[in-house]
């Protein structure tokens, strides 16, 4: 009963209700209207306009008045920065994601498993690269691109059981899998060969080659991919950059795992 009582509080805190605010504005693949954030956080347009008005206050949510939509604002972007700086992995992974954009000349991305979601960590863009929805700290569906792919594939069965089980699979282009059953024979597939293929499920015209980032248990930490488009490469054309995205995937898995026993030998600070 303490519980339950305890839950019911923190849902109706006042930091709890601007942090459900600041994750609703960030859902939005563009920015939001009032009446758009009021039908997802269920709260009074009174109670939603004074809390708007205090995150937009602190600068961690800007408001256009011309279009009257909200977005996030710099002070959470500049917050949100430093958190991937100094993210393990992100940090780990960044000369080899320089190399690797380098060497194949294509868009790189790496992510990890977020909830239900894909976090873009880091990107490296390549020069010639269309317009993508990705950038860093921004989350995209599992079931729909390749770094959650990737990721869903090496989970372990229970765990890959009840995420995709609590999955919207929705439709983002005619190619999206729609179905929880065609997805889990998909991700049998990925774990045989070893990698995941977006093909223009996402986004139209974008396919992605991407390989899970493993630590030595065999534990999933996080996934590397790298995108084109159809214009540039068919899928076979992509399949060709697998060994070094895999080669880099385990050189990122290394210096992740020397890194985490170097902070557990040292010890707080």
């Amino acid at each position: 009963m303490t519980n339950a009582v305890d839950k019911q509080n923190d849902m109706s805190s006042p930091i709890t209700k601007a942090l459900h605010l600041l994750d609703i504005v960030a859902s939005f693949e563009r920015p939001a209207r009032f009446s758009e954030i009021q039908q997802i956080a269920g709260l009074s347009k009174a109670t939603l306009h004074r809390l708007l008005k205090q995150l937009e206050a602190e600068r961690m949510l800007s408001f256009d008045e011309e279009a009257q939509r909200y977005h996030l604002g710099l002070r959470l972007i500049r917050l949100a920065h430093g958190a991937w700086e100094t993210a393990s992995l992100a940090a780990v992974a960044r000369p080899m994601l320089d190399r690797l954009a380098e060497k194949l000349g294509l868009t790189i991305h790496l992510g990890c498993l977020e909830g239900d979601q894909v976090l873009y960590l880091d990107k490296r863009t390549a020069k010639s690269s269309v317009r993508m929805f990705s950038s860093p700290g921004r989350v995209a569906p599992l079931h729909c691109t390749g770094l959650g792919k990737a990721m869903l594939a090496y989970l372990d069965a229970k765990q890959k059981d009840t995420i995709v089980g609590r999955l919207s699979m929705k439709p983002f282009t005619d190619k999206t899998i729609t179905k929880r059953q065609d997805l889990l024979k998909n991700l049998a597939e990925i774990r045989r060969v070893g990698f995941a293929i977006d093909d223009q499920e996402h986004e139209p015209s974008i396919i992605c080659l991407a390989v899970p980032i493993l630590g030595r248990n065999g534990a999933m930490i996080g996934a590397l991919s790298t995108t084109s488009t159809t214009y540039q490469h068919d899928l076979e054309g992509l399949k060709a950059f697998y060994e070094d995205l895999h080669g880099a995937a385990q050189t990122i898995a290394r210096d992740a795992e020397v890194q985490f026993l170097a902070q557990k030998q040292s010890g707080p600070r």
